[in-house]
């Protein structure tokens, strides 16, 4: 059999050592990060919670193939706060977004996001990340308080708060679509739009020896609840007891799951799976007045009570999360950032409010310090707020809230009480009055940032 010449021998064998250069390289690099936020989603609102009605395969996937998180908290009942605290790994109000940040007149608008506050696109741009926003973004309507601005390589983003149409895409007859800083008009249902964009980055970026984060914030299940005709007509036919509103809320959130399908199916065929952590999250709890389930809790989006906080949360990242796992541990959306930064090699921020969860992730899961405090803050106006704000705080198994300004205190032992029906603001004079001190302290701290836009500023 005739040899090949030394030269191809040589080319062949260069070729052999590159690709294993590369393979080695990709095995050090730090992992890529898909953290899908979706929008008002409840808590038992996919069927991995057990949940009957609704079938949600691939929101399924990122539990059944990662870790379950039993005790996760948005940082507020509402958007804007708790998008703040997950990008920037502090308590919302102490970045300057205690309420909603909205396109309308300035006397609705309850937040301005810090200039000083940085995002998670700037702690990982260190270690190589490149980073990109996809959906809802909610934080700020024009610069310097845009995606591109603060911190994110490239952003498909909707500025606002919600569309008033899931196929115009507009609010109050505003285009808040960009990309990057120019106005854009894509056709179809948003839930579709931000599917393609999200597929069509990871598709890019793998093409890069470079880790990427990408941040894909849908507006789905928020209202409008508009789903697409072939998705109603789907859960028609498989639920037909089920209420009309339940039924157009299922087929939304199952159009979204489709829509996550595809983003897990990218990231399988372009070899990316391996190395990345996927990260299932929701804003708030749900709205039930739209047929949302919260699970056992009380209360929904708007309010301090459990099924206004408590929210799902599952994370997949192959051969560092095992499979079917699960973890009591109380944790936050601000505890997000800390963890991508641990992740990724790089000094945990000081000044943070987060606690890293990656030796949680990793199966060691390290007892929280009995005394961590988790505060809860939303400022709203209109005559059921005045402007003024509500809070809760979370210490140990105790929870002090306040559901109204206008309204008392109340308080409660989540271990004996976990569906908070029996208020104890009376028979716990030491509790209430250590937590009403701890509380009255988050409060003073978050008092320090400005969350208005300056004069002549825009949100």
């Amino acid at each position: 059999m005739k040899s090949f010449p030394t030269h191809w021998r040589l080319l062949v064998m260069g070729i052999c050592f590159i690709g294993t250069a590369f393979a080695e390289q990709a095995k050090s690099m730090p992992p890529n990060v898909v953290f899908i936020l979706a929008d008002d989603l409840g808590r038992g609102d996919y069927s991995a919670f057990g949940t009957k009605d609704i079938h949600t395969p691939n929101i399924d996937r990122i539990f059944h193939e990662g870790m379950s998180f039993e005790n996760f908290y948005a940082n507020s009942p509402v958007c804007s706060p708790s998008r703040a605290a997950i990008l920037s790994g502090c308590y919302p109000d102490r970045v300057g977004v205690p309420g909603l940040i909205r396109e309308e007149k300035l006397d609705t608008n309850w937040g301005w996001l810090s200039p000083k506050a940085k995002l998670i696109p700037t702690f990982l741009k260190p270690a190589g990340y490149h980073s990109a926003i996809v959906g809802k973004w909610n934080l700020g309507l024009s610069a310097p308080n845009i995606p591109i601005d603060r911190g994110f390589d490239e952003s498909f983003a909707f500025l606002g708060d919600m569309m008033d149409d899931y196929y115009t895409h507009l609010r109050h007859g505003l285009n808040l679509m960009r990309h990057n800083r120019e106005e854009v008009s894509p056709q179809g249902h948003a839930t579709d739009v931000f599917t393609q964009w999200a597929c069509d980055y990871i598709t890019e970026r793998s093409k890069h020896h470079q880790p990427f984060f990408l941040y894909l914030a849908y507006n789905a299940p928020h209202d409008p609840i508009q789903p697409p005709q072939e998705w109603l007509d789907k859960v028609r036919a498989r639920e037909p007891g089920m209420t009309a509103k339940r039924t157009k809320l299922v087929a939304l959130i199952e159009h979204m799951d489709s829509g996550i399908g595809k983003v897990l199916e990218t990231l399988d065929n372009t070899g990316a799976a391996a190395n990345t952590l996927v990260v299932m999250n929701s804003d708030n709890g749900g709205i039930l007045a739209n047929g949302a389930n919260n699970g056992p809790w009380r209360g929904e989006k708007q309010h301090m009570y459990e099924g206004g906080i408590r929210v799902p949360c599952g994370a997949r990242w192959p051969g560092h999360i095992a499979a079917g796992s699960r973890t009591e541990r109380i944790a936050m959306g601000m505890d997000w950032l800390p963890t991508m930064v641990e992740m990724a090699g790089q000094k945990i921020p000081e000044g943070i409010d987060g606690r890293s969860l990656l030796s949680t992730l990793q199966g060691k899961d390290e007892p929280v310090p009995a005394d961590r405090e988790y505060y809860f803050v939303r400022r709203e106006g209109g005559p059921v707020y005045g402007g003024k704000t509500i809070e809760a705080l979370r210490k140990g198994d105790w929870k002090l809230l306040q559901d109204n300004p206008f309204a008392p205190q109340e308080l409660y032992n989540l271990k004996n009480d976990p569906r908070e029906e029996y208020d104890m603001i009376s028979k716990a004079p030491k509790v209430l009055n250590e937590m009403r001190a701890a509380l009255r302290t988050h409060i003073q701290i978050g008092g320090a940032v400005p969350w208005q836009a300056p004069e002549g500023k825009q949100p």
